[in-house]
């Protein structure tokens, strides 16, 4: 694994003026376009609570998305380190945010990944590397409010 600083550029391009720019709340799209390098674009605007657009990602989303992303790969790396054979990984992830006058935050996420291991691995093991996946999750690790993970292993039947 490449220790040291690593960098991420990311593109984020307002695509919301409808003529008039943000000469009022209610005149302007929310849409943006994110892009970084190479890789697909990801369609944005803000949550439709903000009068965004629920059919493109919004920075709740992302970061919801983003906890659960860096959960799941840490926990495959080290389930493979460990010698258990993960055949399926669904997280239901929720994110729960407070919005209020003088601004929002998140007060938690809850993963709730639902695994499917080779039969007779180590389920026992296998739950516990959730917790030592959170443990090395850079996204939980910049955070300032709590990630739960609420897992639930099963083994596959057998062959």
């Amino acid at each position: 694994m490449a220790h040291g600083e690593h960098k991420y550029h990311i593109t984020v391009e307002w695509t919301g003026n409808r003529g008039t720019g943000t000469t009022g709340y209610r005149a302007y799209g929310r849409d943006h376009t994110i892009r970084a390098g190479d890789k697909p674009a990801i369609p944005g605007s803000s949550d439709p609570a903000f009068l965004g657009d629920a059919r493109r990602w919004n920075p709740e989303d992302l970061l919801v998305a983003s906890a659960s992303a860096c959960h799941k790969l840490w926990y495959l790396h080290l389930c493979s380190d460990a010698g258990i054979a993960v055949l399926a990984y669904v997280d239901e992830a929720e994110g729960t945010m407070t919005d209020s006058p003088a601004g929002g935050r998140f007060s938690e996420i809850v993963l709730r990944p639902h695994v499917t291991i080779r039969a007779g691995d180590d389920a026992d093991q296998a739950a516990h590397l959730h917790h030592v996946a959170h443990e090395k999750c850079y996204v939980a690790n910049s955070v300032n409010f709590p990630i739960r993970c609420e897992p639930v292993i099963v083994q596959a039947a057998a062959a």
